[in-house]
């Protein structure tokens, strides 16, 4: 039975075999249409509904980072259909119940409805391992109707196995789509999770709709989020090599480098996205990277997966106009980087080493870029400067994870709390290694050679001494940024630090004589 338009009724009741027709007004029409809604079962989609993100999607990113040779499967498996291909790939790669971001303002109004006596159940075209997962983690649901190997359970499919299962009492469905539309087509009443006006128009042409949850939208403030456009910062690192050498006011160099710059930036945010993307697990348990586009569903995956290597591309393109050294050392980088994402960052202690790495790899890409050769010194600074800020990452990110959630491993990363000592150790030696090697360069022949007054630069040490010291005793206070080069740039004393460290240098380098 459900509700249809009637010339000269607002409403008549149908059913298989009549038509019954009831004058009535809009107010007591409204009341039988609630009457029946409060009856009818409910059924739920998963993927964009009950769940803010496409598990399939999901499925494919855990597929890459824990099977990435069955990649070559996944056309012959697609050959035999979706179900079968959906089978396939929740058999080697489903995501963690648990992890996933749920519509939590549907779930509440889902154990309302359960509560006054609706049944719920679980009706989505992801196979039914993945169904039957959400359904056991959420505990609201009668039971679970997937697809199984088969039948793709989506559109017409839905809706014929919906009917074949609620044959008298019918159903209302809770969907987000088009495709939703052919299921509400059979349905008593629809409920949808959608900021489409359109769509909630054209449902309601097919039967009363009884609620609309909005679904989450990534706004036009997200998106500089989303390319992490504050960690361009880092790639300040490529001016490094012209300032050492005293070419930075060549406007050649200038201009060189400002591209170079650009083709980093690019690069590093495809980077960021990709593994935002492979990361997704890790980020949903961290008290703030849970809110990130991709973890918290505000964009899709799909989006990320054409984001990614069009940044790449547009990169690319960039740094072959800069040089081919640049831009060969820009393909190490993007490897490197990729390798950290998918395996480095989860090997203890080597995931730092390959981060300090990676900082460096910026120094020897801005030498690149100018065709300058880098010296030893810089290169055992950078090193060991670095190393000193990926421990502290590390450290906060520890100390951040136990003191606002309780738990006591760092998910995929492989530390754990009782580590924060021994990663403070390694990493306060690591930046008092970096200012001995600066030390040192100021008392070698090199530095001799560059500066007026070599005794002036010694100045730099000692700013570099207390800087390091005052990043990990922010670190040790609970005080500090998990990424420091965010902090660096925020932090007024860290600021002050590099002003004063740059007029050092600049009068080591000239005299007096400015």
């Amino acid at each position: 039975m459900d509700f249809q338009p009637s010339f000269g009724y607002p409403y008549s009741l149908t059913c298989s075999s009549c038509v019954l027709r009831i004058p009535m007004d809009g107010q007591n029409a409204r009341l039988l249409q609630i009457n029946i809604m409060e009856n009818t079962p409910i059924a739920v989609d998963l993927d964009g509904t009950l769940v803010h993100t496409d598990t399939l999607h999901e499925s494919l990113l855990l597929l890459v980072r824990k099977h990435p040779l069955s990649l070559f499967a996944l056309p012959f498996w697609l050959l035999q259909g979706k179900a079968h291909f959906k089978q396939k790939l929740s058999a080697l790669a489903k995501p963690d119940p648990a992890s996933l971001p749920y519509n939590r303002e549907l779930i509440g109004w889902l154990e309302e409805q359960r509560t006054a006596g609706r049944k719920l159940l679980l009706c989505t075209a992801a196979d039914q391992q993945i169904a039957n997962d959400v359904s056991e983690h959420l505990g609201i649901f009668e039971r679970s109707l997937a697809s199984g190997g088969k039948i793709n359970m989506k559109g017409t499919a839905k809706r014929e196995a919906l009917g074949a299962l609620f044959p008298d009492d019918g159903f209302s469905y809770v969907g987000d789509t088009e495709a939703d539309l052919q299921v509400w087509e059979g349905a008593q009443s629809a409920v949808l999770v959608s900021n489409s006006q359109s769509l909630v128009e054209s449902a309601r042409l097919l039967c009363p709709v009884e609620k609309q949850f909005q679904a989450p939208k990534a706004a036009l403030a997200d998106f500089p989020k989303l390319l992490r456009v504050h960690q361009w910062a880092k790639n300040l690192l490529l001016f490094i090599p012209a300032v050492a050498a005293h070419q930075i006011t060549d406007p050649s160099i200038i201009f060189t480098l400002a591209l170079a710059f650009i083709s980093f930036s690019l690069c590093s945010s495809s980077v960021y996205i990709a593994n935002d993307l492979l990361d997704l697990e890790s980020d949903r348990q961290h008290p703030r990277k849970c809110n990130r586009a991709f973890a918290s569903g505000k964009a899709s995956i799909a989006s990320g997966i054409i984001l990614a290597p069009a940044l790449l591309l547009a990169s690319a393109a960039i740094a072959l106009l800069v040089s081919p050294a640049f831009a060969m050392t820009l393909l190490i980088y993007y490897c490197l980087t990729c390798a950290y994402s998918v395996v480095f960052k989860r090997i203890v202690l080597l995931d730092c080493l390959v981060l300090a790495g990676l900082y460096t790899l910026r120094v020897i890409a801005g030498a690149a870029a100018i065709s300058l050769g880098v010296s030893f010194w810089l290169l055992a600074f950078s090193v060991f400067l670095f190393l000193s800020l990926a421990f502290v990452k590390r450290f906060v990110e520890l100390q951040e994870l136990t003191e606002k959630s309780g738990k006591q491993n760092l998910h995929g990363r492989g530390y754990s709390h009782n580590d924060m000592p021994f990663i403070q150790m390694l990493g306060v030696a690591a930046g008092f290694v970096s200012v001995l090697v600066l030390a040192l360069y100021i008392d070698s022949s090199a530095s001799e050679q560059l500066y007026r007054l070599p005794e002036m630069v010694w100045g730099a040490v000692a700013v570099v001494l207390f800087w390091v010291s005052w990043i990990w005793l922010k670190a040790h206070r609970g005080e500090m940024h998990d990424d420091p080069v965010v902090f660096a740039v925020t932090d007024k004393v860290s600021l002050a630090c590099g002003l004063i460290f740059g007029a050092v240098v600049v009068i080591g380098t000239t005299g007096f004589n400015l």
